[in-house]
């Protein structure tokens, strides 16, 4: 392991050995933005082949065009991406500047005096007053306080509001304010890294303060980088890390990038459009070779006998340079621009703000808003994500009697009062524990009220439960704890404190009672690492029965035990426990082996139950989001009974005979193999009753099954939409996550606490709760929101919206560009096949750049359905999932469109405007007029809801092409003078005008018309609903039929993860997992008929939409 020397108070050692304290977060410098950033821009293929185009069209011989037209747009494009860089890049600048020039006190050879931020060095002793903020990582030696502690607000490390407390390092103590400028040593500590949970160090200070001796740090002993001092009046730290080596600095980074489904089915058309256009180019340029062998040979072309050796290369790299156009040079920045809007639309989202605390929802990642409207499979936590993480002591068990059973509240239990006030020794050993076992502060006002500051609420309540039963934690010193019982004080001196971990599963302390001298161990924690501990001959049954009753109420359950220790056992375990964390290698694991010699032979001395309420609107969500074909997986720490429940009570799971829990449970391999097996089969079996099923697995065997049965586990989770995970660690969390995204499912993992943050990054969606256990969650997520009920309309309203309003711009895109390109194509095989371009520069760069992209833009806001009727009918988000608004079947409609309209244009432009009167630039001006003509008519059919703005954008853009061109033709240099003059003065022009619209769009508001009458989907049903103004009737259940899975099995594999076929899903079904799911007894695709729409809308009627064969909305 690498380790560091920091030399305390050691101005030479500390300038050479490590980095200032200079913070940079820049992703640039003023010398080298220019080659990075495009260096950057050109590794993207795309760019790359525009970049090649642009060089090309520099030969005069070969390009048809001027190379301004491909060199212009992609200049700008460029220069849109370069300066929104260089403008983040400036907002970190600004940022960095501002945390390096604040002033901070340090000790120089002695003296303290004000210095910089960035010119602390590691070694350095910096000092901080009340309220400072941290400037880099320091190990306390010094503190206002006589015990040492010192108060911190972490929010801006890890999200936590509640104040923390630490302490220095216990060499330091008893030293006097005057020496810590003298103070001399070394600190042997890690190599930088991330982990602000963890610190493990040793201190040494030379003479004459310790003489050598070696005193271990921890995380308690530092104070981190952006942390606040308060409630102190001043500490003093060795700083240890510094600039970005700080945990904070080491931390930071950008996430690697997130490929949406859209995204990718974008690439694999664009791949398929360069394909189409690589074909293109080889069979006109062939042609134009043959051509000009058979034609341009004779005597009146006059075309030269020889030719240069590339001679043959000519014809087909021009042609190339004039299909370049068929893939969109505009459609990265325009996808980048409308993704930022959808992000701020949801930042803007007043009805996704939590009142309560003022929350506002968030986007974080805005480049993939598509894939919510795309989701299959939702992983939650259940505390504090479905539940409010408010706890409250409910219930108790103590020495086998029953408290608060009949009242439903312990503390109202006259019993439990009467024990109280009795004195009864079970009793108060059982207040004891739950009053200072705990991370606990309490915290006393200038005006004497008490309150308490604690990491976990679920000590918060036994602490505030024990102060109600008159067991008052009043103090917490150094090592002193004091509690007020029945107003007599009884103090404890802390001696050990055996800190909680997610594999312990329990916290302990060891005490000694100032009163009478004896030492206690005082343990808390879950039944299944308490109970096993308890001393021979203790009967655990009783104990077990309450743990098992309170989680059947949903109550999360706590075990609570002590025992004594003799002198010479505790100082024996001591040493053991000092020298473990003294270690700097495996220094976690060691103290977990040294604590478990201690916690064995435990007098059990009762079971206290919390509660923790359901949010408000849990139930409904999870409800709603299921009938939009959303599986749910719960993922949780707590035990299988309370997470069962809990599962009942939230619509995870429908209770019996509806619903059916699947049970996986064992502690050996062949015990999980054949419970694996069993639940597989019943699965199987239950494939096609319409019951809801669902299994539920522990956290151990859920280990043994991924290690020894992962493929079985694989089908099962196929199977499966409900499933119930019990006491996982946050590692099996992020590994459940990554079974679902191998089987090519979309998911979106939720959660609030820094135990979730693995699953929420694993994630194809991480959506992060900002609760009560503080950021981390919501920091490290692409979405945070406030409660989760909100998730309901992040999915159904912005995911559908962006997922929509995308696929209509991606392929809008492509279809301008392709429609431009046939023209051109066309233009060729009149023109002797010689890639002779129809259109000029100025034409073509204004076409990609102004024609066609300001109404397309507007798409952002259409809306084929209101909000209200997309939340009554979550059943239509299938059509997000399935892809049906973009797969290789609607691109193949859009590009038989572009085709069809480079016909009409064509034909039309060339009857009415070819003849020896008429000038190339004014067919060429016509032809390009027609296509702007369709390409707003196309836009306004394919809007459903219009706005002024919308309006504005799709007719003033129309309005706009004559008055650009008007002021083009009265520029004589411009090439194109007087054209749009004449040709607005021409009957002919206006009537050629109307004839390509009418027979550009007469068959596509025909073929529209008939699907939308005689073909309708539910999507449009609900659309002519909104627009009759009457009530919108319901679409009934789309029930998802039970999958198809023999082929997808028998392919399954862990390594090579299942691809869906995106061509015909869309086409055959409604359900997101199509090609999965087959028809079940009695079911037939064939109710969508036209007389069944027309049914539909019958006096009264309900639909029951049954359908599989939809094939546009």
């Amino acid at each position: 392991m690498m380790k560091r020397l920091v030399y305390i108070n050691d101005d030479d050692q500390a300038h050479d050995l490590y980095c200032d304290n200079r913070i940079s977060n820049r992703k640039y410098t003023v010398l080298n933005f220019l080659p990075k950033n495009l260096w950057e821009q050109f590794s993207r293929f795309m760019n790359q082949y525009f970049l090649l185009i642009a060089c090309l069209q520099l030969w005069p011989l070969i390009t048809p065009v001027n190379p301004a037209s491909t060199w212009g747009p992609l200049i700008f494009i460029f220069a849109v991406s370069a300066t929104k860089e260089a403008w983040d890049d400036y907002n970190r600048y600004l940022s960095d500047k501002k945390a390096n020039e604040k002033q901070v006190w340090v000790v120089k050879k002695g003296v303290k005096k004000h210095i910089r931020a960035q010119d602390i060095h590691v070694g350095n002793l910096v000092w901080l007053r009340e309220n400072d903020e941290v400037p880099c990582d320091l190990v306390l030696i010094g503190t206002s306080e006589p015990l040492g502690l010192c108060h911190i607000e972490t929010c801006a490390l890890d999200g936590e509001t509640d104040l923390k407390t630490r302490a220095i390092a216990s060499a330091c103590a008893g030293i006097e304010l005057e020496l810590l400028h003298k103070i001399k040593g070394v600190i042997e500590c890690p190599e930088p890294d991330k982990d602000i949970r963890r610190f493990d160090a040793n201190m040494r200070l030379f003479p004459p303060f310790i003489d050598n001796d070696v005193c271990p740090l921890t995380i308690k002993n530092t104070i981190l980088q952006s942390c606040y001092l308060r409630n102190t009046e001043w500490v003093c730290g060795v700083a240890i890390y510094a600039g970005n080596e700080t945990k904070l600095g080491m931390s930071r980074g950008v996430p690697e990038p997130k490929l949406t489904a859209m995204d990718a089915m974008i690439d694999k058309l664009t791949g398929a459009i360069f394909v189409f256009q690589i074909v293109v180019v080889i069979v006109l340029g062939v042609a134009g070779n043959v051509w000009k062998d058979i034609e341009a040979r004779k005597w009146y072309v006059q075309y030269p006998n020889e030719g240069p050796w590339y001679e043959l290369l000519v014809i087909p790299l021009r042609f190339e340079l004039l299909c370049s156009i068929m893939i969109p040079i505009s459609i990265k920045v325009s996808l980048d621009l409308v993704k930022s809007l959808y992000a701020k639309f949801i930042d803007w989202d007043q009805e996704m703000t939590d009142l309560e605390t003022r929350t506002p929802s968030h986007a974080a990642n805005t480049a993939i808003s598509e894939d919510l409207g795309q989701v299959e499979y939702i992983l939650t936590d259940k505390t504090g994500t479905l539940t409010e993480n408010k706890m409250i002591f409910k219930r108790c068990c103590i020495s086998g009697t029953f408290y608060g059973n009949e009242s439903g509240d312990a503390l109202k239990d006259l019993k439990l009062l009467n024990a109280v006030s009795c004195g009864s020794p079970d009793v108060i050993q059982f207040l004891t524990v739950m009053s200072i076992c705990n991370t606990v502060i309490p915290m006393q006002s200038k005006n004497g009220v008490l309150s308490y500051k604690a990491q976990s609420q679920d000590e918060e309540a036994l602490v505030r439960a024990a102060a109600q039963l008159n067991m008052v934690f009043v103090k917490k010193n150094a090592s002193i704890l004091e509690i007020n019982f029945n107003a007599s004080l009884l103090q404890y001196e802390l001696l050990d404190t055996l800190e909680f971990t997610s594999d312990r599963k329990k916290m302990s302390i060891v005490v000694r009672d100032c009163q009478k001298g004896k030492i206690f161990l005082l343990s808390k924690g879950a039944d299944e690492t308490i109970l096993p501990c308890a001393r021979t001959g203790q009967q655990t049954r009783t104990f077990s029965e309450a743990v098992e009753q309170y989680a059947q109420m949903g109550l999360r359950t706590l075990c609570v035990a002590w025992r004594e220790l003799r002198e010479d056992e505790y100082q024996e375990w001591s040493l053991s426990f000092k020298e473990a964390n003294s270690t700097l290698v495996d220094r976690e694991w060691r103290v977990s082996e040294v604590c478990q010699r201690l916690e064995v032979g435990l007098e059990i001395l009762g079971v206290a139950a919390i509660e923790d309420r359901l949010q408000d609107g849990v139930p409904e969500t999870i409800e709603t989001l299921r009938k939009a074909g959303i599986n749910f997986w719960m993922l949780t720490g707590d035990k299988q009974s309370t997470a069962i429940q809990i599962a009942l009570s939230c619509n995870f799971v429908s209770p019996e005979p509806k619903g059916q829990l699947l049970l996986i449970n064992g502690k050996t391999e062949d015990e999980v193999c054949r419970s694996l097996d069993r639940v597989l089969l019943t699965m199987r079996i239950t494939n096609s009753e319409p019951k809801d099923v669902a299994f539920v697995i522990d956290g151990w065997a859920l280990e043994i099954a991924l290690k020894y049965h992962r493929k079985a586990f694989t089908e099962l989770s196929i199977l499966s939409r409900t499933a119930i995970c019990c006491r996982v660690t946050p590692s099996q969390k992020a590994q459940l996550v990554g079974i679902l995204k191998s089987c090519d499912y979309r998911t979106l993992a939720i959660g609030d606490g820094g135990n979730d943050v693995r699953m929420i990054q694993q994630a194809d969606i991480g959506v992060g709760i900002s609760g009560r256990e503080g950021l981390q969650a919501a920091r490290a997520a692409d979405y945070s929101i406030g409660k989760f009920r909100f998730l309901k309309r992040l999915i159904l309203v912005h995911g559908r919206y962006s997922y929509n309003r995308t696929a209509f711009l991606s392929q809008y895109s492509f279809y301008k560009s392709l429609l431009i390109c046939f023209i051109q194509i066309f233009f060729s095989f009149v023109s002797g096949v010689s890639g002779s371009s129809l259109f000029n520069s100025v034409s073509l760069m204004a076409y990609n750049v102004f024609y066609t992209s300001i109404p397309v833009l507007v798409s952002v806001l259409d809306k084929d359905l209101s909000e209200r009727t997309v939340m009554q009918h979550p059943q239509i988000l299938f059509y997000c999932q399935a892809g049906r608004l973009l797969n290789p079947s609607t691109f193949a409609g859009w590009f038989g469109r572009s085709l069809f309209h480079a016909i009409v244009v064509f034909i039309i432009t060339i009857h009415a405007y070819a003849n020896e009167k008429s000038e190339i630039e004014e067919m060429s001006m016509v032809a390009l007029s027609g296509c702007i003509w369709l390409q707003a008519f196309v836009v306004a059919i394919e809007t459903n809801s219009f706005t002024i703005l919308q309006h504005l954008a799709i007719w003033g853009n129309l309005l706009g092409f004559y008055i650009i061109n008007w002021i083009i033709s009265a520029v004589p240099a411009a090439g194109m003078y007087t054209i749009m003059f004449r040709l607005c003065k021409q009957p002919s022009y206006w009537i050629t005008m109307f004839l390509i619209v009418v027979c550009g769009m007469g068959p596509v508001v025909a073929l529209k018309y008939f699907r939308y009458t005689y073909r309708s989907s539910k999507i449009n049903i609900l659309q002519q609903a909104e627009r009759l103004g009457g009530p919108i009737l319901s679409l009934g259940s789309i029930e998802t039929q039970q999958r198809s899975l023999e082929r997808e099995l028998s392919a399954l594999s862990i390594s090579q993860p299942k691809s869906r076929s995106a061509v015909y899903e869309p086409l055959l079904l409604d359900s997101p997992s199509a090609t999965r799911r087959s028809f079940g007894p009695g079911q037939h695709p064939l109710l969508d008929s036209p007389s069944a729409t027309r049914r539909s809308f019958g006096l009264g009627q309900h639909t029951d939409f049954r359908t599989r064969n939809y094939k546009d909305n």
